[in-house]
């Protein structure tokens, strides 16, 4: 995904990635495909300790995944009006209900 923006820095999801614990990393990876999967209009917006999922050159997040030693946080915006929802994913098994929550977060962003 060379193609992607990085606002305000210089991090490639390749930097980024090597500080990505092993023990999460094929989960994070999984989660960051079902992101830019959703559209051509997704950016990435790379940070120190996380990923920024926006919608379109508007930069409207939905979707912020930051990994942690065992798990993966990720924030979820529906609405800027609306406080953002928080989850804590482990298991591959949580991420279809995860998935249903981003794809409807991305829909109703504007």
């Amino acid at each position: 995904m060379d193609g992607m923006i990085s606002i305000g820095n210089n991090f490639t999801y390749d930097d980024f990635r090597k500080n990505i614990p092993v023990e999460v990393l094929p989960l994070f990876e999984k989660i960051r495909n079902f992101c830019l999967s959703l559209s051509s209009n997704v950016v990435e917006d790379i940070r120190m300790h996380r990923i920024v999922f926006c919608k379109s050159i508007t930069f409207r997040w939905f979707a912020d995944v930051k990994p942690q030693n065992n798990q993966i946080i990720i924030k979820i915006q529906k609405d800027r009006k609306i406080t953002s929802e928080r989850y804590e994913v482990n298991q591959e098994e949580e991420l279809t209900e995860i998935f249903e929550k981003i794809k409807n977060a991305f829909e109703l962003i504007h």
